[in-house]
């Protein structure tokens, strides 16, 4: 049988310079993944969507005349309460709807909610109507089970 010896020779300096390139790849790697990768805290929830983003609107009838109220939402906002159509007779009808959609799209839009919403009793019937409407029209924005996925 013949067996060869074989013999290699590294140098000192290429085994060097071998691992330091080796080493900053692994650091570049590393700082790469961290820099990339979603952060998540313990405990925190990753944020699903809530709402299919648009503009949405709900109906309400003041004797004959009908008002919008819109809402607009992103993904997991709600961004704006306002009335459209609203036509000068029922202003002038109702004079406190106005300032009764302010106070409570403030309160929703602060709270991201309508629970716990506290309205003026002088306008105690309006906003009960009004925040029915801005529900009604969250619903319609609610992300479903198929939209979801």
């Amino acid at each position: 049988m013949s067996a060869k010896t074989k013999i290699v020779v590294l140098h000192m300096k290429e085994l060097i310079y071998t691992a330091i390139f080796v080493g900053l790849g692994l650091v570049l790697i590393i700082l790469l993944l961290f820099m990339f990768l979603p952060r998540h805290e313990e405990g925190e929830s990753v944020p699903t969507m809530r709402y299919v983003a648009g503009v949405y609107t709900s109906s309400v009838m003041f004797n004959s005349h009908s008002v919008d109220v819109q809402v607009i939402v992103d993904e997991n906002r709600i961004n704006s309460i306002s009335l459209v159509n609203l036509d000068d007779t029922v202003t002038t009808m109702y004079p406190l709807m106005q300032p009764a959609l302010e106070s409570i799209s403030e309160q929703v839009i602060n709270s991201q909610s309508t629970e716990g919403i506290t309205y003026n009793s002088d306008n105690q019937y309006t906003s009960i109507v009004l925040l029915n409407a801005i529900e009604n029209a969250l619903a319609k924005a609610e992300v479903t089970g198929e939209e979801a996925e």
